[in-house]
């Protein structure tokens, strides 16, 4: 049996994540921390978890847990992440990995160093849509693929024009702004269709300045092939412009879909046009999870590990490297 414990049980862990460790066969959840400790309480009778604590190290240290998921922001993901594996035990990580690609080499090195695993929250590389997409690709339904485009274009929150800052936006806690939250996905899907980022160029600007991280990205990668990537991020546009685009073009058909939104995929070809579900689950890190769990019982491999997360992180610090020149948190 899997005893999960996490650290940090916000709001990310309230259905994305939480209740799938207790779904999967094989798996529970048997303590919380969060550094409010009524909190913490809270979560814990909420969700039905026997024990809750304050302190990191009570629960890293908790006899009855061997497994460990850092939920907490980015800042301390390297720190948890390694105080766990000195601990003896693999750990599950939110993404993105660390504040940087720095950060996660320590993590890998230490997971080397103490023969553990480490799993990062990926989870887009187990979502049924999303390996139907990989499928399309893989079998030539759009023949030899050329590029992949995002667009994600999302309005300035009450919050942020106010000042009231959420982390996501504050570098020292998140490593940039909210491109490193959301392109962190769609970079490392992308790492799982065509493999390792070869060259990066980019953009990086803040345009409304209500806040010192970049809120414009735009950025081209190339892979394996010549196959290119491309993507404009914008996170200080109008409602009216508001919008989450995925698309992937190939030499005989496209499939058009979302990243966030999960609208239906659309394939396009000379076999004319179909549609297929683009399935959201209940708990989105469900089989995730349930591919961990399985890993660490000696029934297969898990497809997210410290490894291609690292790479995703690698990939987002050369994009955003010249906006933060001199400035890299975390080190």
């Amino acid at each position: 049996m899997i005893n999960w414990g996490i650290l940090g049980c916000g709001k990310v862990t309230e259905m994305k994540s939480g209740p799938a460790f207790n779904k999967v066969e094989g798996s529970r959840l048997v303590a919380v921390m969060r550094r409010n400790r009524e909190l913490a309480e809270d979560y814990a009778k909420r969700h039905n978890v026997p024990r809750f604590y304050s302190g990191a190290d009570d629960l890293i240290y908790d006899p009855d847990v061997n497994a460990v998921y850092v939920a907490t922001p980015p800042g301390s993901h390297a720190e948890y992440a390694i105080r766990t594996l000195k601990a003896g035990k693999p750990v599950y990580i939110e993404k993105p990995m660390a504040l940087n690609y720095n950060e996660c080499r320590k993590i890998n090195q230490a997971a080397a160093k103490f023969k553990l695993p480490v799993y990062v929250a990926y989870y887009r590389r187990t979502l049924p849509g999303f390996l139907k997409i990989k499928e399309l690709v893989e079998s030539g339904q759009i023949g030899t693929p050329r590029f992949a485009k995002f667009e994600i274009f999302n309005y300035p929150s009450k919050d942020e024009k106010s000042g009231r800052l959420p982390w996501r936006v504050i570098p020292e806690i998140s490593g940039a702004g909210h491109f490193f939250d959301l392109a962190s996905h769609q970079l490392d899907y992308l790492d799982y269709l065509f493999g390792p980022v070869l060259k990066v160029s980019s953009v990086a600007v803040n345009q409304a300045n209500l806040y010192k991280a970049e809120d414009f990205v735009s950025a081209s990668f190339i892979f394996r092939e010549n196959i290119i990537g491309t993507g404009i991020w914008s996170f200080s546009a109008s409602p009216e412009a508001n919008r989450d685009v995925f698309e992937i073009a190939g030499e005989t058909g496209m499939i058009k879909t979302s990243t966030f939104t999960y609208e239906p995929i659309v394939l396009i070809n000379g076999d004319g046009r179909q549609e297929f579900v683009n399935e959201r689950p209940e708990n989105i890190q469900f089989y995730l999870i349930e591919q961990i769990v399985k890993a660490l019982s000696g029934k297969g491999e898990a497809v997210s590990t410290g490894i291609t997360a690292a790479r995703t992180s690698r990939v987002m610090d050369e994009v955003v490297r010249e906006y933060y020149k001199g400035v890299r948190y975390g080190v």
